[in-house]
């Protein structure tokens, strides 16, 4: 038995974490939500199969959260959602492997697609375990 992708959440924004995580709940996913990049670390970051987080964060942003799982969680698909978007932290982002870079408000169906495609991959790049 297959079980369901776990999607982690980290957004400062109450209002935004809780949209965000209707959304991916309703697709079926199992999600787990952060309220800060610090509360995120504390968990097992390893656990999960996805990482949707903002950029402009207190504390611990978006981008540096990103640089931290380079040694925690290497494999970790990042999503990044913000509503301050430009062309420097889109750059950062992708080149320290982002899958997307997408801007609030987000349509549904963009960040839907977006989570199936990266989940998607790590299904097949893990076809051949058993």
């Amino acid at each position: 038995m297959t079980s369901k992708p776990v999607i982690a959440i980290v957004d400062d924004d109450d209002l935004a974490r809780a949209g965000t995580g209707s959304l991916m709940r309703s697709l079926g996913y199992n999600i787990q939500t952060f309220p800060s990049a610090e509360a995120f670390l504390q968990s097992d970051v390893a656990g999960f199969d996805c990482l949707i987080s903002d950029i402009q964060m207190p504390s611990i942003s978006g981008l540096d959260l990103q640089m931290a799982l380079k040694s925690r969680a290497p494999h970790l698909p990042v999503i990044f959602l913000t509503a301050f978007p430009n062309d420097r932290s889109m750059a950062i982002a992708l080149n320290q492997g982002a899958r997307q870079y997408l801007e609030k408000p987000c349509p549904p169906d963009d960040l839907c697609s977006c989570v199936a495609t990266v989940i998607e991959a790590a299904t097949r790049g893990n076809s051949g375990d058993s």
